[in-house]
């Protein structure tokens, strides 16, 4: 199959993924994601790791899996190929997590070069994409920018040394974790098994993360009767792989209460993300998740940093602030600007060993600030032990966390071509507006948008104006401590938004 020109490979670049359209079937969605097109970005990415290594093609070794998706096998089948025609020995991992695919390249006795997985996360069935590892960690903008450029060139097949292995990475990567939660646990009665007793259900949304249950959960001799969704199927018939999606949560809640099981797991797609459900069927996800692992996170490390996303709640601040003793640095939106954030902190002297965001993106210093989804799930798993031992409860840990009596996120497209000019100026302009709301109060330290504490009455809270990192997208924020408090703020905005022509309400 050869490439439509001319071809847009800037289009695939989503920050620092590669994210496309694999398969037809969406009316007005284009595929620009072929198995041409991911033999030439494999290509691209052994050229580039080449020259990074300083090292000869043929000297390299890549890792490369895949998520669940429909288009996976024949993009990982291209890619393999892309990669053997230009000498690369190539250690084939089929169906695995992207964490996995990291690991592979600081793991003793594997050591791969650089490591390709192939996913588009949460996104529909017919999307398809790819990130890239190096020890150092996942790649910035500008490397996948190089690697597009480099995937450009049309590389003629060579003859030589690219062995091509396939590897069951994921038992290697599972036995890992059950090493770490036998260590830590420490089961004074049944050291191997410290999950015996204790009936844990999981939801892998017909994604990668099935493997959980059985390569992880049932050595530590856990229960997992009632896990659901563990098939991989890229149609995903059952719900979003999503930890942030209402429906999927539901699901597991529904699941945990049905099952009478002791603690709930969700994954996403790729098992970069997961969230929990307590006994009770209460989602631990978003700002609780965050407050699960701060907790966690403090009692090992003492005063330390907590790097968040913007969007985290006042009542978070107050919890790690003022209950844990810790320090809560709201950042920005995106996994990678919080990561980047809490390995620069680290190099300026400040203790941070923890980055999360609300979406389930967790990366914890201790593992390489790798955010790993079955890591975080594995440390909630060692503090589920270790109260069970107690008679008490892992949601213990929380009991001082202030939730928000309400919480919604609005969506405003920009309808004009320039978005990022107009949303910025847009963002610029609320700032007069505020100030001249006497019960309104800029928070300072924001670096991000707009964010504002709402002082009134009957709207006790905050809100959050911000230009969406990729899309022409307005996103607000708005929590409250009051009934119909979120309304109340969202009304007194909307006299400033209104005067804007170009904003359409999603």
């Amino acid at each position: 199959m050869t490439i439509p020109l001319p071809f847009d490979w800037g289009a695939l670049q989503n920050g620092s993924d590669i994210r496309g359209v694999a398969l037809e079937g969406v009316a007005g969605e284009s595929v620009n994601i072929t198995p041409e097109v991911a033999k030439r970005i494999a290509q691209g990415f052994t050229q580039w790791l080449a020259q990074q290594k300083n090292r000869p093609i043929e000297t390299l070794c890549i890792s490369i899996g895949r998520d669940s998706r429909i288009s996976g096998a024949d993009l990982l089948d291209a890619m393999v190929e892309g990669m053997l025609d230009l000498n690369v020995s190539v250690y084939d991992f089929e169906l695995a997590s992207t964490p996995a695919m990291f690991m592979s390249t600081v793991t003793e006795e594997w050591l791969c070069d650089g490591a390709i997985m192939i996913t588009a996360s949460h996104l529909p069935f017919n999307r398809n994409g790819f990130k890239f590892f190096t020890e150092a960690g996942g790649l910035e903008k500008q490397d996948i920018g190089s690697i597009l450029a480099l995937a450009q060139s049309d590389y003629s097949k060579t003859t030589g040394s690219g062995q091509h292995e396939l590897v069951d990475f994921m038992s290697i990567y599972s036995a890992g974790l059950v090493e770490m939660i036998r260590q830590k646990v420490n089961h004074p009665n049944d050291y191997l098994m410290p999950l015996n007793g204790l009936k844990i259900v999981v939801d892998a949304g017909n994604g990668a993360g099935g493997f959980f249950t059985e390569k992880v959960l049932k050595p530590l001799g856990a229960d997992t009767q009632g896990s659901q969704f563990l098939q991989p199927d890229g149609r995903f018939p059952n719900h979003v792989p999503n930890p942030e999606d209402p429906q999927a949560m539901q699901s597991i809640s529904d699941a945990v209460r049905i099952n009478h099981a002791d603690f709930g797991i969700i994954f996403d797609t790729d098992v970069d993300r997961s969230a929990a459900v307590d006994h009770q069927g209460l989602a631990l996800n978003r700002n609780r998740l965050i407050a699960l692992i701060s907790a966690i996170v403090l009692a090992e490390h003492p005063q330390t940093t907590i790097v968040t996303d913007s969007v985290t709640s006042d009542g978070l601040t107050e919890f790690i602030d003022q209950h844990l003793k810790g320090h809560h640095h709201r950042f920005k939106r995106g996994y990678k600007n919080v990561i980047n954030e809490a390995i620069r902190l680290n190099s300026i002297g400040q203790p941070c060993w923890l980055a999360i965001e609300t979406s389930g993106h967790a990366a914890l210093k201790e593992n390489y600030f790798l955010d790993d989804g079955a890591f975080l799930v594995s440390k909630l798993l060692i503090e589920l032990a270790k109260a069970k031992l107690n008679k008490g409860s892992i949601t213990d840990l929380i009991k001082s966390l202030q939730d928000p009596l309400d919480s919604q996120e609005f969506r405003f497209q920009i309808t004009v071509d320039d978005f990022k000019a107009n949303g910025t100026q847009l963002i610029e302009q609320l700032q007069p507006f505020v100030e001249q709301q006497t019960d309104w109060q800029p928070v300072e330290n924001n670096y991000e948008g707009v964010r504002v504490r709402c002082l009134a009455e009957k709207e006790q809270g905050w809100f959050l104006l911000r230009l969406s990192l990729h899309d022409p997208v307005l996103a607000l924020n708005v929590e409250s401590n009051k009934a119909g408090g979120v309304e109340l703020i969202l009304q007194r905005l909307t006299q400033f938004l209104s005067s804007f022509e170009f904003l359409k309400r999603l």
